[in-house]
């Protein structure tokens, strides 16, 4: 019955952390502005109720929040990792979500026999690893994405500028024409401009948030260009080339470098490879490594070097262009 319960429990927090990492829904999202084109113009009683639940529940997720910030280690930089997601993941949803793989983990490592200490460390590591790899994979999943689209959007601004229009209207063409995330990140630019804020401003703000160099490119040619005069099309032009010509350099780096990379790949999952199939073979034989002291610390340190000739390897086959 214990080990049904568990087995519910561990279907629920990997849901759970589907539903969060999933991000908003489409219908959820037309069902909210209904809610808000009722309140405005629809009963003003019932407009005001419908209001004072949504602040009530505000008020809720705004105090699990505070409570996130103040367990989770420098949260403005969490935060900041989860906005480059382009995903609405809040703190008090990842802090879940980690807490949610380390009681898994821990449970089920203790029902096989484990020490409490051992399933404790191994729990932690999942539960703080796993989503921070997984957070990582979705920010590089929508920068490439963007940097993929980003010389079609800035030559949809170099055809824009050569008709007539000003860099600002060609911003908002930019919005509403690309799809994906550099459609969201200028309509976010744009935004920031109608209610107040320079277009410097709010492009360095983009910039920082996404952390790519090629749009840090872009905010950097429209400062020196703003400053210093000459033919912004032509400028922008040249610069989409140059983002073009760097995209496949990067490409044919990463077809140069895939030999070693899956040379990498098979060398580091070799071990736990045989580690599981002796086990399913007699599982008595392995079974030390998760009882006896000696094979536990043994197995640790095998797995820190390990560990350590990984990075190593990623850092020989990595290369900044």
């Amino acid at each position: 019955m214990l080990l049904w319960l568990l087995m519910i429990g561990g279907v629920g927090a990997l849901a759970l952390a589907f539903m969060a990492m999933r991000g908003p829904s489409a219908g959820k999202a037309v069902k909210r502005r209904i809610e808000l084109i009722k309140e405005r113009h629809g009963d003003v009683i019932a407009g005001n109720a419908q209001a004072q639940i949504r602040k009530l529940f505000a008020e809720r997720a705004s105090r699990w929040e505070g409570y996130a910030s103040t367990l989770i280690p420098k949260p403005a930089l969490l935060r900041k990792r989860l906005e480059m997601t382009g995903k609405e993941i809040s703190l008090s949803k990842y802090s879940m979500i980690c807490l949610g793989v380390v009681a898994g983990v821990t449970i089920l490592l203790m029902i096989r026999g484990a020490p409490l200490v051992l399933s404790l460390l191994v729990g932690m590591f999942f539960g703080i690893g796993g989503p921070h790899f997984v957070i990582g994979k979705l920010i590089k999943r929508r920068v490439n994405k963007f940097t993929n689209n980003f010389p079609d959007a800035i030559e949809l601004m170099v055809r824009g500028l050569r008709s007539g229009l000003p860099i600002t209207e060609t911003l908002g063409i930019v919005a509403s024409e690309i799809p994906g995330p550099v459609g969201v990140e200028f309509r976010m630019v744009a935004d920031k401009m109608k209610i107040g804020r320079t277009m410097e401003v709010a492009l360095q703000e983009t910039a920082d948030r996404l952390g790519t160099p090629e749009f840090q490119f872009f905010v950097i040619t429209l400062a020196i260009q703003r400053e210093t005069g000459g033919n912004l099309a032509e400028t922008l032009s040249n610069l989409a080339d140059v983002l073009r010509k760097r995209a496949q350099m990067k490409l044919k780096i990463r077809a140069m470098s895939s030999e070693s990379k899956a040379s990498a790949y098979i060398v580091g999952s070799l071990p736990f490879i045989v580690f599981g199939l002796v086990y399913m073979i007699n599982p008595h034989y392995m079974g030390g490594f998760f009882t006896d002291q000696r094979l536990i610390v043994a197995g640790i340190g095998g797995m820190v070097w390990m560990g350590i000739g990984a990075a190593i390897m990623a850092k020989m086959v990595n290369f900044e262009i």
